[in-house]
């Protein structure tokens, strides 16, 4: 078993995955009060990001011309360019603004839009279907008795999208 792992289809190939159970996903966050819907509205603005990151590659595909993306070595100078007011924006996964919500909440980036949606699942071998089936209905009575929202909210600084483990 393995607590947190993206869902793809190379993987299901080789192990069975719960339903999600944690929302994770890389988006740009900037500044509150700040009004970007898309990545098209990121045009004549700064935004930091870990080079080589996929946020990196992602981003790079999305952002139009005119945006100015300023490549880091490593996620701390990343977050210290944003915090520092090096770059108006901040391209990074919804854990690490968790994190510096937890350290420095005045600073803490607010989600623009997503990058992309990759919530956690749990790894699991294959044709274990009853394990499965035990893993799937604690995750679903975690949500619906509001426990994974409260554990979202606690760590994530965010509760569980509308619609998460439908």
């Amino acid at each position: 078993m393995i607590s947190s792992l993206g869902k793809n289809a190379e993987r299901e190939k080789v192990i069975a995955f719960s339903r999600a159970y944690a929302p994770f996903f890389l988006g740009v966050f900037g500044p509150k009060g700040a009004e970007l819907k898309d990545a098209a509205a990121l045009s004549g603005k700064t935004v930091g990001v870990t080079r080589g990151a996929v946020e990196d590659m992602v981003l790079s595909e999305l952002a139009p011309k005119e945006a100015q993306i300023k490549r880091y070595e490593d996620n701390n100078t990343t977050l210290s360019a944003y915090l520092s007011g090096q770059v108006q924006y901040l391209a990074t996964g919804n854990l690490v603004v968790a994190a510096i919500s937890r350290q420095n909440a005045q600073k803490a980036p607010v989600p623009s839009f997503m990058l992309k949606d990759s919530p956690c699942f749990i790894g699991l071998k294959k044709n274990e279907p009853a394990l499965k089936e035990k893993v799937d209905a604690l995750i679903e009575q975690g949500v619906k008795d509001g426990t994974l929202n409260a554990l979202s909210q606690q760590w994530l600084k965010a509760p569980l999208p509308a619609g998460f483990g439908a």
